[in-house]
C-alpha cells in the first residue's frame, strides 16, 4: 500500500473526527473522548502538529502531537497522541509509517522529547519505554512512555494540554 503523509488541511477536520471515532470504537482503555480532544486541542491552538496518512486519495491514518508540561521547567516536550487508523487498514503499517513521520516533525522542530500513553509492546519498537522520575499521576508506569530526543531527561510530573479533558 502506497501510503502519503501531510499536514492535515482544514478540509479533513470531519474525516479526521469520524476516523478517530471508528478506530477507537472498539479500542480497550479509552473514554471514547479522542475525537473531542483533537477538537479542542485545534481550537486552543495546542495542536502543535497534526498528520494525516492517505492511501489513493483517502485519509486511512491521523496523528496529532502536542505540548506537555512538566513540573520540573523542562521546556520542549510533546505528547504523542491521539493517533488513529481506520480499522479496516490497522495492520497494515500505517500507524508505524505516522510515528516515524511524527518523530521526524518532532526532530525538526528541535524537539526535547515525546511521551504518550500506550502499550508498552507496540510503542516500544520507536524506542518509548518508562523513564525514572517522569510521570504521569494515576496511570501504571508501564503505560506511560517517552523517548529523549536532546538534551537531558526531564523529570518530574507531566501535565497534558487541558484539552485531554474535552468531553464533547
Amino acid at each position: 500500500m502506497n501510503i502519503k503523509i501531510r499536514k492535515e488541511k482544514n478540509t479533513d477536520i470531519d474525516t479526521i473526527h469520524a476516523l478517530t471515532i471508528a478506530a477507537f470504537l472498539n479500542a480497550p482503555h479509552t473514554d471514547h473522548t479522542e475525537q473531542f480532544v483533537l477538537k479542542a486541542l485545534r481550537n486552543s491552538g495546542a495542536l502543535a502538529v497534526s498528520l494525516v496518512a492517505e492511501a489513493k486519495g483517502t485519509i486511512v491514518g491521523h496523528v496529532a502531537l502536542s505540548p506537555v508540561s512538566i513540573s520540573d521547567g523542562s521546556e520542549g516536550w510533546y505528547g504523542l497522541g491521539p493517533i488513529s487508523v481506520e480499522p479496516c487498514e490497522q495492520g497494515k503499517g500505517i500507524g508505524s509509517t505516522l510515528m516515524h513521520a511524527a518523530l521526524a516533525e518532532l526532530k525538526q522542530m528541535n524537539a526535547s522529547g515525546c511521551v504518550l500513553l500506550g502499550d508498552p509492546a507496540y510503542y516500544q519498537r520507536f524506542g518509548f519505554k518508562p523513564l525514572p522520575g517522569l510521570i504521569l499521576p494515576d496511570v501504571p508506569a508501564e503505560y506511560f512512555q517517552a523517548l529523549l530526543l536532546r538534551g537531558d531527561q526531564a523529570v518530574g510530573e507531566v501535565a497534558y494540554h487541558e484539552s485531554f479533558a474535552a468531553t464533547d
